[in-house]
């Protein structure tokens, strides 16, 4: 199994626990195809920089995982599908960037929603 880092761009006008809805259903699209969260940041909203299916804000969360490298056009589907989603980037992780990863904080963090400032 390969490590990714995958940014992820949310509607900004969803709820707390609609947020928390979507990120339940990203954990659960993941670990369902036998990857494992390594790591989970919401970053919180954010002014974008252009303009994204006429939003100008968006909820920002970064998520590192290990998944099979065949699962990933399968969970490029799901974000395309998936309203809460609007945008999205997934990166395969090289070995030192994978060994740094390790070196830092916990696996499991809680997910917190920053307010917007």
């Amino acid at each position: 199994m390969n490590v990714y880092e995958n940014i992820i761009i949310l509607n900004a006008s969803l709820s707390d626990e609609e947020i928390d809805t979507a990120m339940t259903k990203i954990k659960e699209f993941v670990t369902g195809q036998g990857g494992e969260i390594l790591k989970i940041n919401i970053w919180g909203k954010r002014k974008l920089a252009y303009e994204i299916n006429k939003q100008k804000r968006g909820l920002y969360a970064l998520l590192i995982y290990k998944i099979p490298p065949a699962i990933i056009k399968k969970l490029e589907e799901f974000y395309k599908l998936f309203d809460a989603v609007i945008k999205y980037s997934i990166i395969n992780l090289s070995t030192k960037q994978v060994e740094n990863l390790e070196k830092t904080e916990s696996v499991d963090e809680p997910i917190e929603h920053k307010k917007e400032s």
